[in-house]
């Protein structure tokens, strides 16, 4: 098992360059299902939900090569309905799948998805989205299999703005016949990333990253060549080691823009904040308490959640943090509490008490943004941190520790019989 070693205390300062985004590049590869021809994807972070995806679509007979600068290439010639199982279910974002697969093969057969385990996110809005445009579904024994003869356009509205099911539903509806319009639609910068590629494919999409999205049908999509827009959590998580331990932290390769909600809460706390046109500065500054609650784009995103709780320890005075999102998303607080912090958690509210100074030890990362908040800790922590539970890390961070550690962080990755420094 692999783990990071962090020396804290050391303060942070230099240039650290935003990989691309995790949450638009799974969907931009599923994308690639849709057509026969050749498509080309840039910026492509090498993380472990990259690797697991890349084998679901193996799994369905695409081929895939991924150079080493960073640049994946998918063909979809011939492809199968089944995904196999074990890939699927390492993973949520494979049910990503199932609207392509309907809209080219009118079949697709999918485990239940695996993941994070953050509470209940049903995949209900996803179906109800896909049967308006003409599909059923049998649920038997942890599968869904899924059925159509063609896709048609229908108006469709979600109970809840889900990302999943938003892009699930448009990109199901490209190749429908007719006409189909999402209503409350999620607005996250990764869907209008999502339907800038199929533009470039030749579908007709309007209003991605609004609440109404329109999509006009067409009966075949081209290869395309795109450039995965900046991972906005990524350039959040960097912002809050900078605001926590940065002496002169510059952020770059970033939309500022897509990170508002973040800046605003960090300046709101006494962090020292300016941004350009793909950059933004950070310095620690006096940090005050504040009041946060999590809620869909372009409100705070609760994948900076747990990043938030940890930095939130060293501000004078009690803070509040609401979850709205994921019901159980505080499976880190007793970590940090291990580390000295002065957590209370009552139902979807976390209560931080600070300033704490915080001591090094053993913690392990429950989840993916988990893992981040812990390395966020042990970076301001006395003595050495270690955490366990990389493999979260792995799924959604590009090269963490060695991004940090050209900060100027004394950070390490052992295990495997390797020892790593950033």
């Amino acid at each position: 098992m692999e783990r990071i070693v962090i020396q804290g205390g050391r303060g942070l300062r230099g240039t650290v360059f935003v990989s691309g985004a995790k949450n638009a590049v799974l969907k931009l590869l599923v994308s690639a299902l849709m057509t026969e021809e050749l498509c080309t994807f840039r910026n492509v972070p090498r993380l472990a939900d990259v690797t697991n995806m890349m084998h679901v679509l193996q799994g369905l007979g695409a081929q895939i090569e991924m150079t080493a600068d960073r640049t994946v290439q998918v063909q979809a010639r011939t492809l199968g309905y089944v995904a196999p199982e074990a890939a699927v279910r390492r993973m949520r974002a494979s049910i990503q799948i199932m609207g392509p697969l309907l809209a080219r093969l009118g079949r697709v057969r999918v485990a239940l998805p695996g993941g994070c385990d953050l509470g209940a996110r049903p995949i209900d809005l996803h179906l109800k989205g896909l049967t308006a445009l003409g599909a059923t579904f049998v649920e038997s024994h942890g599968y869904i299999e899924g059925r159509c003869r063609r896709l048609r356009g229908a108006e469709i509205h979600l109970d809840l703005p889900s990302v999943g099911a938003t892009e699930n539903i448009m990109m199901a509806a490209v190749l429908a016949e007719g006409t189909s319009v999402i209503q409350n639609a999620a607005r996250e910068p990764e869907i209008a990333d999502v339907a800038a590629a199929l533009n470039a494919m030749g579908a007709r999409i309007r209003g991605a990253g609004t609440g109404e999205i329109v999509i006009e049908g067409v009966t075949s999509l081209r290869g395309c060549d795109h450039t995965v827009v900046p991972d906005r959590i990524e350039a959040g998580t960097y912002l809050v080691a900078g605001a926590m331990a940065g002496e002169d932290v510059v952020v770059r390769a970033v939309v500022p823009q897509h990170l508002d909600a973040v800046i605003a809460k960090l300046r709101e706390a006494g962090a020292h904040i300016q941004t350009g046109p793909d950059w933004i500065r950070v310095r620690r500054g006096s940090l005050r308490p504040i009041q946060l609650r999590t809620q869909p784009y372009p409100g705070f995103p609760t994948d900076m959640q747990p990043q938030f709780v940890s930095f939130l320890t060293h501000a004078h005075g009690t803070s509040m943090v609401t979850e709205t999102v994921y019901t159980s998303r505080y499976k880190y607080v007793d970590e940090l509490r291990r580390m000295g912090a002065d957590l209370v958690v009552e139902g979807n509210v976390c209560i931080v008490r600070g300033p704490k100074r915080l001591s090094g030890t053993h913690v392990s990362a429950p989840d993916l943004r988990a893992g981040a908040a812990l390395v966020m800790a042990g970076l301001v922590a006395s003595g050495t941190t270690v955490v366990d539970g990389v493999e979260h890390i792995d799924r959604g961070y590009d090269g963490l520790e060695e991004k940090l550690a050209g900060l100027g962080a004394s950070i390490r990755r052992f295990g495997q019989g390797q020892q790593r420094t950033g």
